[in-house]
């Protein structure tokens, strides 16, 4: 690595990323690395910035924040020669834990970053009703827990993580069956969920293992699938996330696909589709395994 540019997200991990880049840059330099540091105002002008750096010539793109500004990044950087680097910074860094890179140890995330190997793994690809077009890196989300996320971006009290806890309550509250339709290459099936996750990687929310089985390099994405209407059993199945285990409980199954089509069979509430903790855009959608579409630096 001779020349590269180092993208932050002044807000990530609580406004702690421009700390966790300036560590980082330092680290860069001092193992003799050029540098162009950019931070956008917001992710169009961000996203700006990375194309027209890439434009110019680079050896490596490293994001210094969390999965919403790696998102941006993967926009511009899929089927491309340059790779990912990450400095984690943000509050759930799932891709970095996908990846194997420390959390918490900014030289050490730039040190792989310089002596690491350039992978390449796979991305999951959305394409909406509505002509969206994204890319993402880890699980894209519909159900009870996009209905939780609208939620919470529609409230403006209280703040933080207690302002997610206030939206679970009161979608809770609501819990019903959703009337789904996937189709798993070709495969069609009508059921009835509580929430669908789509998994390029293991997890999504800072560590919850969704998709326990996910491999970015199979060229599949791994679907589980939860069918609860009872509150307390959907409660006491959290929990279990955390450690994968709720693949084995009787209103979980599991699929695997390379493109799967994703519809919501209801008209109230419009179901959405999250990837990477991102909006992306409402059912229907069809999301699919790009094999390899991404080179990334991990140890």
């Amino acid at each position: 690595m001779n020349r590269i540019t180092v993208l932050t997200n002044p807000a990530s991990g609580h406004g702690n990323a421009p700390h966790a880049a300036e560590r980082a840059i330092r680290r860069f330099q001092a193992r003799g690395v050029d540098v162009v540091a950019l931070a956008g105002r917001d992710a169009t002008h961000a996203r700006e910035l990375v194309e027209g750096a890439l434009e110019r010539g680079m050896d490596a793109l490293v994001v210094v924040g969390g999965d919403g500004i790696i998102s941006l990044a993967l926009q511009v950087l899929a089927q491309t020669s340059v790779p990912l680097g990450i400095i984690p910074a943000g509050t759930g860094n799932d891709h970095a834990r996908a990846l194997g890179i420390p959390e918490k140890d900014p030289e050490a995330a730039a040190d792989i970053v310089v002596d690491g190997r350039v992978d390449e793994i796979d991305l999951g690809r959305i394409r909406g009703a509505d002509g969206t077009d994204r890319w993402f890196g880890t699980v894209m989300a519909a159900g009870f827990d996009s209905l939780v996320t609208d939620r919470t971006n529609r409230m403006r009290w209280p703040h933080g993580r207690m302002r997610y806890n206030v939206a679970m309550v009161a979608e809770l509250s609501k819990l019903r069956l959703l009337p789904f339709r996937l189709t798993f290459d070709g495969t069609e099936v009508d059921t009835e969920l509580t929430l669908a996750a789509f998994g390029n990687t293991r997890s999504y929310g800072g560590g919850m293992l969704i998709c326990p089985g996910a491999d970015p390099t199979d060229g599949l994405l791994d679907v589980t699938m939860v069918a609860s209407a009872s509150r307390t059993r959907l409660i006491r199945l959290f929990p279990t996330v955390f450690k994968g285990t709720h693949v084995n409980l009787d209103e979980v199954t599991t699929r695997r696909a390379r493109t799967i089509t994703v519809a919501c069979r209801q008209a109230s509430p419009k179901i959405s589709a999250y990837a990477d903790g991102e909006y992306v855009c409402p059912l229907p959608v069809e999301v699919s395994a790009v094999p390899r579409a991404l080179k990334v630096l991990r140890p």
